[in-house]
């Protein structure tokens, strides 16, 4: 097994530089990782999740956790989400933020069904560019979708496609309910609700804040005035047109 990992890293290596891979993970985990309910950016504190950077991780930590999740946490496991090369770059970004200069591209195990890259032509690569596009902070339409294995999955699956930008505009959200704490309301989009506990995230601001409160406290009804116009105003028609072409070319249909 581990003379396999051995050639499988060697591969990849080969492919790409070092660097070339250390750059491809920081940008996956400024897509996936770096959102105010995770990780913070490169690393540091501020976010929901603990810091990163400096914590003396060595690689064989970090690629099992990556690989693996974290039982009892927040933290998924993406050995069966991400294809090798993305898991390896990470795993090697993450590295370089604890001190280690020269990553060994440590991959996880072997997984039953890799996910290709698909190739895409420029207007799909494109929306997929603004989908992701971390220069629009928690504006973007990863802070609480996940496509291919990136992003955060906040909201259920994309299960159908927008025709054009308006009808995205106008999506109905009933999923989206109102959450009513100590005489505050809140849109809320429910994970869990159980006797004792109800975990929902409240959408009153970007990101999104995954609550868990005592299940006696709140109570949660049906409609909310949320509206995913909200969410995606930092768009324009033309780079929802495109967004919409990488999800037509993304998503199984």
């Amino acid at each position: 097994m581990r003379l396999v990992l051995l050639v499988m890293a060697c591969a990849v290596a080969s492919a790409q530089s070092v660097p070339e891979l250390i750059q491809r993970g920081e940008e996956i985990y400024n897509k996936s990782c770096a959102t105010g309910y995770c990780h913070a950016p490169k690393g540091g504190a501020g976010g929901g999740a603990p810091r990163l950077v400096a914590r003396g991780f060595d690689e064989a930590y970090i690629n099992t956790v990556t690989t693996r999740g974290l039982s009892g946490t927040a933290m998924p496991a993406f050995g069966n989400v991400l294809p090798r090369r993305d898991l390896s770059s990470v795993v090697a970004y993450v590295a370089t933020l604890n001190g280690i200069a020269n990553p060994a591209l440590n991959i996880g195990p072997a997984r039953s069904a890799i996910i290709p890259e698909q190739p895409l032509g420029p207007a799909a690569a494109l929306g997929r560019s603004l989908f992701y596009d971390a220069v629009r902070g928690f504006g973007r339409c990863s802070t609480c979708h996940e496509v291919s294995g990136m992003g955060i999955p906040v909201a259920t699956p994309i299960a159908r496609v927008p025709a054009d930008a308006a009808e995205l505009r106008a999506l109905a959200t009933p999923q989206v309910r109102t959450a009513r704490i100590d005489g505050e309301t809140m849109p809320a989009l429910a994970v869990s609700q159980g006797k004792l506990r109800t975990v929902f995230y409240d959408l009153t601001s970007a990101p999104p804040v995954l609550r868990t409160v005592d299940s006696a406290a709140v109570e949660i009804a049906d409609g909310s005035s949320w509206r995913h116009v909200l969410a995606i105003h930092s768009y324009n028609d033309a780079e929802l047109k495109s967004i919409l072409i990488f999800l037509r070319a993304s998503i199984p249909h």
